[in-house]
């Protein structure tokens, strides 16, 4: 069955880190949000983070109605879900939670409803397993920490998934100037957490062995290759890598010696002693700065390279900046 409605009104289930900036995003289309929460500050808290988030908003453009004003909270999840369009979930990352709310949800929403999951690291076909009405519905819908900033979003199907709710799934986020990516098979993790925890062990690893300091092997990142990444995936790099030649030619030449550094990547145990030495090493490399320095810090330059990344997109040219003696 195929179902054209628009998606107008969503409910966020959790207003945790990840739901109050999925509300922030959907608020800022547009959308009417009903979110619920059980924690006993839930509603405060989630107010506070859209009030904060909307001046960033602001800046990358609000779409036509969007109103913190079409924001409402309650604590029942019967009334948030009443005549919503699609469900963000956003619960905790256990099994027999997402199941029995999802039992629940099965029952209380039209077979039209989207239910979208937050999660980062369950699959959706162990999750649908619970619905017994409309398991085709459900999808993953995982976002990349903040999801009001960071464009990218994971589409993942359960064995039970159908192809329209993909579809759909896929276009609302679009809509939201999201940029979706479609796993064509479902494993732990997705792709972007995958890519994140290959890194993080080769990082800890160094870290370990005493090969560089927590502080450098940042700079390292964030200074070297992390600033590529910010412009074009992996895989386009190497093609760039190869000169003229491109990726073929990449290929050519450092296939082996890729490969030969592939043998001797670390594999390390995050024992109580190398806890303590990375968490002491962030320490010192964070200094007096506190959490909401640190987060103001990259949202400002999150919001940079998006604006210039749209820039570019639209065929623009960046505005030169003097250079300062």
């Amino acid at each position: 069955m195929s179902h054209n409605k628009p998606i107008r009104r969503v409910a966020v289930i959790g207003t945790g880190v990840i739901g109050a900036s999925w509300t922030a995003l959907f608020l800022a289309n547009g959308l009417e949000v009903v979110a619920t929460d059980v924690a006993p500050d839930a509603e405060a808290a989630l107010k506070r983070f859209v009030a904060a988030a909307w001046p960033a908003l602001q800046r990358l453009g609000l779409a036509s109605g969007a109103s913190q004003n079409k924001l409402t909270f309650t604590a029942a999840l019967t009334t948030a879900v009443k005549d919503v369009d699609l469900v963000q979930e956003n619960g905790p990352e256990k099994i027999d939670f997402k199941r029995t709310l999802y039992r629940q949800l099965d029952e209380l929403l039209h077979p039209s409803v989207i239910i979208a999951s937050s999660s980062s690291g369950l699959t959706m076909s162990e999750i649908q397993a619970a619905c017994e009405m409309h398991p085709e519905r459900c999808v993953i819908g995982h976002p990349f920490n903040p999801p009001h900033l960071v464009p990218l979003v994971e589409i993942v199907g359960g064995a039970k998934t159908s192809e329209d709710t993909i579809r759909r799934a896929t276009e609302f986020y679009a809509g939201l100037g999201k940029r979706p990516v479609r796993l064509n098979k479902e494993v732990p993790g997705h792709v972007a957490n995958r890519l994140q925890a290959a890194l993080a062990r080769e990082v800890y690893h160094l870290v370990a062995e005493g090969v560089i300091s927590v502080a450098d092997v940042d700079t390292a990142l964030c200074w070297g290759p992390g600033l590529r990444w910010g412009i074009m995936g992996q895989v386009m790099l190497n093609h760039l890598g190869g000169g003229q030649g491109g990726i073929e030619h990449f290929f050519q030449q450092f296939t082996g010696p890729m490969t030969a550094w592939w043998k001797v990547l670390g594999s390390p145990q995050l024992t109580p002693e190398v806890q303590k030495k990375l968490i002491d090493g962030v320490h010192a490399e964070v200094g007096s700065r506190s959490i909401d320095e640190l987060e103001a810090e990259r949202d400002e330059i999150l919001l940079g390279l998006i604006e210039l990344r749209r820039q570019v997109a639209k065929g623009g040219n960046p505005k030169a900046t003097e250079r300062v003696a």
